[in-house]
């Protein structure tokens, strides 16, 4: 049974990895902001990576998420990647990246495999291989070794060890793993947001290598991306028949950077600015939208909220609620209850979604 620090309630809902509960994270109290800053701070230590994001006014500006990091000379931003040697970015580039990859057969469990053409045939002939899920055909999977954020219950905290080497990999190394029967390209990670320029090129070079062959490329991300290259991303995920996956945490910004350790300011911004393209291609859907149900800090109310927010842009935007496993600081906590999800997806309905689906019902409590 978790206490919080700050008002002292306890319960199996509150996690002692975080310290602080959802009440008080919404309240945007400074007692409650402190405590979840001493949190994300102890959870990056062991990794090497910055409690928080620098800004050292004489250092190099990076511009290229909601972090806005300032790096000092010899110093590394938030995401861990980005470092300042000499007065000149350095560490990844549009050219070489950090991650690792892997095949998956399709149909796989994606985000949005309801929807998609690799799941349905969605678009086909012009973005699917056939009617129905592409059987025989495969998805390249590039699991980025950076994030922008700090969720405190990551569902794959383990690429943290990873981040901090400096071990890089040609682009060229990545687009020679796309044949003949590789359907689709799927950045996620950790997130896509610190390497976008190595994806944005990634995705134009393996575009060009397969012109004449269906190849969609799609990103799931916390959408925290500077909006220049969101638009880039847009763009590939449009021509190609894929989409980009947001991955919305919470509505509440305190409650966001409780649990996120960062603001969702960009998130949401992005998230109005893809809208605005979904009219030049309904099917498939160019946009697809998630949120995880973490217990005791996402409910009904909060995704109902975040549903309003979504209908606001577009209420045909698919909505996956997706069952939560223990993991990482907040590993004290439960599964989601089955109870709950159901509460989440009438509330996502009742805000005027049309299509929303709960994701990874297996781990329902």
């Amino acid at each position: 049974m978790g206490t919080c620090t700050v008002c002292e309630t306890k319960g199996n809902h509150v996690s002692d990895g975080l310290g602080v509960c959802a009440l008080c994270l919404r309240s945007g109290s400074k007692e409650a902001r402190h405590q979840a800053e001493k949190a994300h701070a102890e959870s990056r230590k062991r990794f090497g990576l910055p409690a928080r994001p620098p800004f050292d006014p004489s250092g190099i500006r990076c511009g290229g998420c909601v972090n806005d990091c300032r790096i000092p000379d010899g110093g590394t931003g938030y995401c861990g990647i980005k470092k300042n040697l000499g007065g000149s970015l350095s560490g990844v580039s549009s050219t070489r990246g950090k991650f690792s990859r892997y095949h998956d057969p399709l149909p796989t469990n994606c985000v949005g495999d309801w929807v998609c053409p690799a799941g349905t045939g969605a678009g086909y002939p012009n973005y699917a291989f056939c009617i129905g899920p592409e059987y025989g055909y495969k998805n390249l999977a590039v699991f980025f070794h950076a994030c922008t954020f700090n969720c405190l219950y990551c569902q794959n905290w383990q690429f943290k060890e990873q981040t901090h080497l400096p071990q890089t990999t040609d682009v060229f190394s990545l687009i020679s793993a796309v044949d003949a029967k590789t359907a689709c390209i799927c950045y996620f990670g950790g997130d896509p947001s610190p390497q976008a320029a190595f994806s944005i090129q990634a995705s134009r070079l393996a575009l060009k290598k397969n012109n004449d062959t269906l190849l969609r490329i799609c990103w799931e991300t916390n959408g925290s991306m500077n909006p220049g290259l969101l638009a880039e991303m847009l763009e590939i995920a449009l021509y190609s028949g894929g989409c980009i996956k947001f991955d919305l945490k919470a509505f509440d910004d305190g409650l966001h950077q409780g649990l996120t350790g960062a603001s969702n300011r960009y998130t949401l911004e992005n998230f109005r600015r893809a809208g605005k393209w979904i009219s030049k291609r309904p099917v498939p859907p160019l946009v697809i939208a998630s949120t995880l149900l973490v217990p005791g800090y996402i409910d009904a109310a909060e995704i109902g909220a975040v549903a309003r927010f979504i209908a606001s842009v577009d209420p045909e935007i698919p909505y996956a609620l997706l069952a939560f496993q223990p993991q990482f600081f907040m590993s004290d906590l439960s599964t989601t209850p089955r109870r709950l999800a159901y509460q989440c997806e009438e509330a996502a309905r009742r805000a005027g979604l049309k299509n929303v689906r709960i994701g990874n019902r297996h781990l329902l409590s």
